[in-house]
């Protein structure tokens, strides 16, 4: 039994969590009533929702955290304030409605879609790469956060994509954990259909999946019916990212295990100081959540090496997030990071993310080839430093000789 000090530790614990969790609140009801408003200097993304959400009558509101009889897509534009006007990696709120488009995110239009409408958006989206970036949102998220953080996530990587986001039910509410948990299993059919649909799109070269906490359930989930129902994950899905997954470790394996050797490329954006993954872990019977393992013990480096998983460690990585669980959309080395290289399928490793590099992100050692003859090249955990790391890192590269991996880890007192 646990005794009574480590209880009120877990019950301060869990409190502060959710503190912080529902800091939020306040934010205007109704932010995508579209606006008339303009401004000089704005930016416009259009996203493509697709949702398992439940309409509502709401105004601006559009669907809640309550599951629908059957998808329903809608083309939304929103509008993003001038780079001098907002920090990259920000989410500038309406402080009131209407939005005022200088300083903050502002909605455009909202325009509901029939199938053959979404297949034109589509075709009248994607870029000269051909590719689509599909995301799928994590816990305690309304409709509206995932539609205005997936549109920061697009114009501050820059990527050429057609942006495709895929929202599930979440109540938004910090005390129905298992209640969104739930609404991931009821929605993995949906992606599965809207994956595939999207991969037998003439037009559409390849997709990159992203998938941010127990979003990441849900989309491992999806792939790996797609691989039992078809023999393996369609081949245009080349690439999937899945940032701070709350996934059990074990269970991770045996998803990747069935969904077999001809699998996406995969890359995790882990952190140990994530705080709202530590809450998931207690309640989850304290088995490790994926996204907050360390990459460089044992045996998860040679697990994920012999998997052909880039790991990126943002641990000591400083962000605005007091729950360290959204750095991958925060930082503006990171969001750069995901457009530049990682939706291309590109492998981070150290020979092209060095002491050089102004994305200040150093791989702690070399690519590695493992297999046989259809080897794969993966790259050992990256860490992506603050600046005063940064800029110490060179004297303790000389200092400690060849081992970087030693040094770096000297470095930041792992």
């Amino acid at each position: 039994m646990e005794s009574r000090a480590g209880f009120s530790f877990h019950v301060i614990a869990v409190l502060t969590v959710l503190n912080v969790l529902a800091g939020c609140a306040g934010r205007p009801e109704g932010v995508l009533i579209p606006t008339q408003t303009q401004a000089a200097g704005t930016s416009k993304v259009d996203v493509l929702v697709a949702t398992t959400r439940r309409p509502t009558e709401t105004p601006g509101v559009l669907f809640s955290g309550e599951r629908g009889k059957e998808p329903v897509v809608t083309e939304i534009a929103v509008s993003i304030p001038p780079d001098k006007a907002r920090e990259i990696g920000q989410v500038q709120w309406p402080s009131k409605l209407p939005a005022n488009p200088a300083k903050e995110f502002a909605t455009v239009s909202v325009t509901p879609l029939a199938a053959p409408a979404a297949q034109s958006w589509l075709k009248g989206h994607l870029g000269k790469s051909r590719r689509v970036f599909v995301f799928v949102h994590g816990f305690n998220n309304r409709y509206e956060d995932a539609v205005y953080r997936f549109a920061q996530i697009v114009h501050d990587s820059n990527a050429d994509v057609a942006p495709v986001l895929f929202t599930w039910p979440s109540r938004g509410s910090i005390f129905a954990y298992n209640y969104d948990k739930e609404s991931t299993n009821y929605s993995r059919d949906a992606l599965e259909e809207m994956l595939r649909r999207l991969a037998k799109e003439p037009g559409v070269g390849e997709i990159t999946v992203m998938a941010h906490s127990m979003g990441s359930w849900l989309t491992v989930e999806a792939l790996r019916q797609m691989a039992i129902r078809d023999g393996r994950v369609a081949p245009k899905i080349q690439n999937v990212i899945l940032a701070s997954p709350d996934l059990d470790v074990d269970v991770f394996g045996q998803q990747l295990a069935e969904i077999g050797e001809k699998r996406p490329h995969f890359t995790l954006f882990v952190s140990r100081d994530d705080r709202a993954l530590s809450l998931s872990r207690r309640i989850s019977g304290n088995i490790d959540r994926l996204g907050q393992v360390d990459p460089t013990v044992e045996p998860y480096r040679s697990e994920f090496e012999k998997a052909g998983i880039v790991v990126l460690d943002l641990t000591a990585l400083k962000t605005g997030d007091r729950l360290n669980h959204g750095k991958f959309a925060e930082s503006p080395e990171v969001v750069k990071l995901i457009g530049n290289r990682l939706i291309a399928g590109q492998t981070v490793t150290d020979s092209d993310v060095g002491l050089g590099e102004t994305l200040g992100a150093v791989a702690l050692g070399t690519a590695q080839t493992v297999g046989s003859a259809a080897s794969v090249a993966v790259s050992t955990p990256i860490a992506i430093f603050d600046p005063t790391t940064r800029r110490n890192y060179k004297d303790q590269v000389d200092r400690f000789g060849n081992s970087i991996g030693n040094a770096v880890e000297t470095a930041v007192g792992q």
